[in-house]
């Protein structure tokens, strides 16, 4: 009997079904900076301050209870996608062994083969469609986090009567502060604003969903 033509892609089940965890913004390792204490900054009212936004990211700690229930989520939707993937994985080297030992009749070969198919189509889609719900749990995290820190900075630049409060970042050399006198860093007072109001907000309103929504069972 001919051999039926092979009916999955490996390398692409592989891809599909290694979601892994979408690297997030920050690794969340910083160390805090007290978010109870009150951090005064020693720039005068009319300046024009700075503050590191990579260390604000790192030591906020609505960020990071973020962070973590995101990825709490995606590493629930990546066991699953992968767990579907090795038993259609496993249900396709069955196929492929039987057809290879000539235990199958043609009629009961294609009918094996067209069902594999369409659930190799099926688990594409829901790869596809998980790979979305974590790029979207992603992109309202970072929202919030944005959103959180815009607002307070808005109100520390008024509350300072600062000029201008500019945000740097980076590695080899901080954009777009390069240098700076480090009376003019408020990253410190900002840090510890910020998680001290997160303290005070976290008992009236919860800053995500604490539980990853129930996946569905395989058939």
């Amino acid at each position: 009997m001919k051999q039926t033509p092979l009916i999955l892609s490996i390398i692409a089940l592989a891809a599909v079904a290694a979601l892994g965890i979408i690297q997030l913004t920050s690794n969340g390792s910083g160390k805090s900076a007290g978010a109870g204490e009150a951090i005064e900054a020693n720039a005068q009212p009319g300046s024009i301050v700075w503050f590191d936004l990579d260390r604000v990211t790192n030591e906020y700690d609505m960020a990071n209870d973020l962070r973590t229930v995101v990825e709490t989520k995606v590493q629930s939707i990546s066991d699953e996608v992968t767990r579907r993937g090795n038993k259609l994985q496993s249900d396709y080297n069955k196929f492929q062994s039987d057809l290879d030992k000539g235990l199958l009749v043609r009629s009961v070969a294609e009918q094996r083969g067209q069902k594999l198919q369409e659930q190799q189509n099926s688990f594409n889609n829901y790869a596809a469609q998980k790979q979305q719900e974590i790029a979207e749990e992603q992109q309202v995290m970072m929202n919030q986090i944005a959103d959180a820190i815009n607002t307070f900075i808005q109100k520390f630049t008024e509350e300072n009567k600062y000029a201008m409060v500019i945000s740097t970042q980076g590695g080899i050399l901080s954009v777009p502060v390069a240098a700076a006198s480090a009376d003019l860093d408020v990253t410190d007072a900002i840090i510890a604003g910020l998680n001290a109001e997160y303290v005070k907000s976290k008992g009236k309103t919860p800053a995500a969903e604490t539980a990853p929504a129930a996946e569905e069972k395989a058939e």
